[in-house]
């Protein structure tokens, strides 16, 4: 059987949709998975009810759609941060993070937590980047059991100095995932969070393929592919070489098209990059 992508989409653009609508949407867009960021589900989503749990599991099932896991971890509650030199408030927030965890696995199997949360895990109350990296790793660790026992898998998203001065780059995000030697810590590619990397993508992907358990797609300016010049090709062509079982994942960041033209418009355009691939 000739190799397929799996593809996917965060579901926030459809943000103000009812959860069912945008499932149906996404689904008859073409793709295969959702990725949910948890402030579309709730305030506080480590409250979700069991029963609520249950129904956006089986609305996702039911519309023929694979839950993904999830990203934008910590956009609320509000007030959270993981590297505080603050221990109760970091206490809490990594404990905010367990909670996340259970709510991943409540919703599928399997499931991934991109743990971007830039202004989350940036350094604060005078802290050096040093010393909140340290505790970012420390916090990494201390989940890590509970995340290998519930099937989830955390992701050390790099992200640009633009965004946080905590885990900038690929190589460093693999270190972690290193020193921490836990299956459930993890590390993800992101095309557009990749902007200050010095080597060219592919050539990271291939590097850092071994720890690399998701990837994030978009244009460099935050726009849905193919409304930029970014080429997705020497990526694409890495990941399907490699025989890359995880999801491609579209992660918008300008929702002004409107969420079914970001999902159609992407999709066709990622198909179109797929099949210029080399044989």
């Amino acid at each position: 059987m000739s190799y397929r992508f799996r593809q996917a989409i965060c579901n926030e653009a459809f943000d103000k949709w009812p959860f069912a609508d945008a499932c149906k949407a996404i689904r008859k867009a073409g793709y295969d998975g959702i990725e949910i960021a948890p402030f579309t589900l709730a305030e506080d989503p480590v409250t979700l009810s069991a029963a609520a749990r249950r129904e956006t599991r089986d609305t996702c099932r039911s519309e023929g759609l694979q839950f993904v896991g999830l990203h934008w971890l910590m956009v609320s509650p509000k007030g959270l941060h993981v590297t505080t030199p603050d221990a109760t408030l970091r206490n809490r927030s990594w404990q905010h993070i367990r909670g996340l965890i259970d709510l991943c696995a409540d919703l599928g199997p399997g499931g991934i937590m991109v743990f971007g949360s830039p202004v989350q895990r940036a350094s604060t109350g005078g802290s050096s980047p040093a010393e909140a990296t340290r505790r970012y790793v420390d916090g990494l660790a201390s989940v890590a059991p509970h995340a290998l026992e519930r099937g989830v898998t955390v992701l050390v998203e790099a992200l640009p100095k633009g965004q946080c001065d905590v885990v900038l780059t690929l190589e460093e995000a693999a270190g972690i995932v290193r020193e921490i030697g836990s299956p459930a810590i993890q590390t993800m590619f992101d095309t557009h969070n990749a902007v200050d990397e010095v080597q060219p993508h592919a050539a990271l992907v291939e590097k850092y393929y071994d720890v690399i358990r998701h990837v994030h797609v978009n244009e460099m300016d935050g726009g849905h592919p193919g409304t930029g010049s970014y080429d997705f090709k020497p990526v694409l062509d890495t990941l399907r070489r490699r025989g890359y079982p995880g999801w491609v994942s579209l992660e918008a960041f300008n929702f002004e098209p409107g969420a079914e033209t970001i999902a159609n418009e992407s999709l066709r355009y990622l198909e179109s990059q797929i099949s210029k691939l080399p044989s």
